[in-house]
């Protein structure tokens, strides 16, 4: 009897081909029994376009990915090694990665909302490394297990193709397959070029369901995440984003906090609406002795009259209608409230301007329900005393600087440092720009400088933002453990030990940071990359895995909020 290994070489490859192409069948049932995950993993279409549309998609798209695998990996690899033993090898060997990466990416999409991409590795990688530390030998025995199931189905597919290749050569129930499979394919595209055209949202929100599938455009992942007015993104209209689903209950103070002491320590927050340089913050560290945390990365992305909402609520901007309805204080004020702390507001603007006048009384008018106590000042010279300074009861006190004010900034920090040396106990200061006057300006690093009497000097290279402040005030100044994801967005500046994504919305669109870049996307999907390292603009590929971690930043509150029903 004449061996395999000694047919001739055209034979041997036929055979070869041939077992190939009933293994490669096998794993398409497979990858497509598996990606099951990504179906159930989203809601269901509402028409009864887009259910077929999901059906066809779903099981032309997984074939057509598991068929490609065999034409552009084994197929050569057949074609220059015709060996049996090792061709069955290798193919177990490819097909177990190939049907193990389906399964990570399933997971990744079902937790992230994206795939596996090289852009997204630092959240991906965070990701997994959260699953081992939370339970290491689960993580390690599932992953094994899959392992060796996925294996072990290769091996049996192989060997029993291998074995009954005569047989199922003369069978025909996979035509029955293939060929529905085939018109599913031609189905699907179609029914997407005519979606497109159409703009059927129910069509297109399945774009980023399966991987390497169609591009989406921003406007849909807006409108899929609920962020955009489905209404006016079917009649192509631009509107400002908003949430499409009810925003949670602003929680209240319920006494968390343990009772201490009456605090004598307060809390000075120097703001102006210039952004500041590093010059100027390194005047005032050179000055101070202790606990300097100097915030490096800070974000300030949100213009003047959301701003203050980022800082006093600790939430993005899109959150400010809804929230300001509900008529209920920040956390940190009601703790304050509860403490019987004092708040006070400085304006100091010299500008006689008819604008800017109206613009600072409607600011002032804004805070009177956190602000008892508002003044506006022409000048600084009623204040730049150390007596004057001290003699601020305990509580919050703010000096926000508007216009071209730096002389008088800077001569007020001076002033400060001074009444600060002769304290005993040192107050809380934080010195910082807030607000900005176009989009360009919201793109970049805004470097603050945070003082905590009773910390390490510190410089903080994660990204932070007005949004951290409320929660470090309340850990570190009024000494309270209330978990920061249950009424704010941001987290303890102290307690940062990874990089993060820092996203927030404008009326035009969403702002997204990461630690090497920024990026704006307005309402109609365009994109606008800015390099953090270079400090400039930059031309860059739309990065929709960043800008749906930007959005799943904005959306914590919200889902926090779910959570807790």
């Amino acid at each position: 009897m004449v061996s395999f290994e000694s047919k001739p070489y055209s034979k041997r490859l036929l055979q070869l081909v041939s077992w190939s192409h009933w293994f490669t069948f096998f794993n398409i049932l497979a990858a497509i029994l598996l990606s099951s995950i990504y179906i159930f993993s989203e809601s269901m279409p509402e028409t009864i376009l887009g259910k077929a549309y999901l059906v066809s998609t779903w099981l032309s798209h997984m074939a057509f990915l598991t068929f490609m695998s065999f034409v552009l990996i084994l197929f050569p690899i057949i074609l220059m090694f015709p060996r049996t033993r090792f061709i069955r090898f290798v193919a177990s060997i490819i097909f177990t990665a190939e049907l193990l990466l389906l399964l990570l990416d399933a997971f990744i999409y079902t937790r992230l909302g994206y795939h596996l991409n090289i852009s997204s590795s630092a959240p991906i990688l965070e990701l997994i490394n959260n699953e081992i530390q939370q339970n290491s030998r689960a993580f390690w025995f599932v992953s094994l297990v899959l392992t060796l199931v996925i294996l072990a189905f290769q091996l049996l597919s192989s060997n029993y193709a291998w074995k009954h290749l005569q047989e199922l050569q003369k069978t025909v129930f996979a035509r029955f397959i293939v060929g529905p499979l085939v018109i599913l394919f031609f189905f699907s595209h179609i029914t997407h070029i005519w979606a497109d055209a159409n703009l059927e949202y129910d069509v297109l929100r399945q774009d980023t369901v399966l991987p390497l599938s169609y591009p989406s455009t921003a406007k849909t992942l807006l409108t899929k995440y609920g962020m955009f007015d489905r209404e006016d993104y079917i009649a192509r209209r631009t509107s400002p984003l908003a949430f499409t689903d009810d925003i949670p209950q602003y929680p209240s103070y319920q006494g968390q906090c343990q009772h201490q002491q009456a605090l004598t320590q307060s809390v000075f927050m120097v703001l102006t609406d210039q952004t500041l340089k590093s010059q100027q913050l390194n005047h005032i560290k050179q000055r101070i002795k202790q606990g300097r945390l100097s915030l490096d990365n800070h974000i300030d992305n949100a213009l003047p009259k959301e701003a203050w909402f980022n800082l006093f609520y600790s939430l993005p901007t899109i959150y400010k209608d809804a929230i300001s309805k509900q008529k209920t204080k920040p956390m940190l004020f009601q703790v304050i409230d509860d403490k019987q702390l004092a708040t006070s507001f400085t304006l100091v603007d010299a500008t006689d301007n008819v604008t800017a006048v109206q613009q600072n009384n409607d600011l002032l008018t804004s805070l009177t329900t956190l602000f008892p106590v508002t003044t506006q000042l022409d000048d600084i010279s009623s204040l730049v005393f150390a007596d004057k300074l001290n003699s601020y009861p305990a509580g919050l006190h703010i000096f926000y600087f508007q216009g071209d004010n730096s002389y008088q900034f800077q001569l007020f920090l001076d002033a400060l440092m001074l009444a600060q040396g002769k304290k005993a106990e040192k107050d809380i200061l934080w010195i910082s720009s807030i607000g900005n006057s176009d989009t360009d300006s919201s793109l970049s690093i805004k470097p603050a400088l945070l003082v905590l009497p009773n910390s390490d000097n510190k410089a903080i290279k994660q990204l932070t933002s007005h949004m951290d402040i409320q929660p470090t005030m309340i850990k570190h100044w009024l000494g309270c453990d209330i978990a920061a994801k249950s009424y704010s967005n941001g987290t303890d500046i102290k307690a940062l030990n990874h990089d993060r994504i820092i996203a927030n919305t404008m009326d035009k669109g969403i702002v997204v940071f990461n630690k090497d870049k920024s990026m704006f996307v307005d309402q109609n999907g365009n994109f606008q990359s800015y390099s953090i390292q270079l400090a400039a603009p930059i031309t860059a590929k739309p990065d929709f895995p960043l800008m749906i971690d930007g959005v799943h930043f904005i959306k914590q509150f919200s889902q926090q909020g779910k959570n807790a029903q």
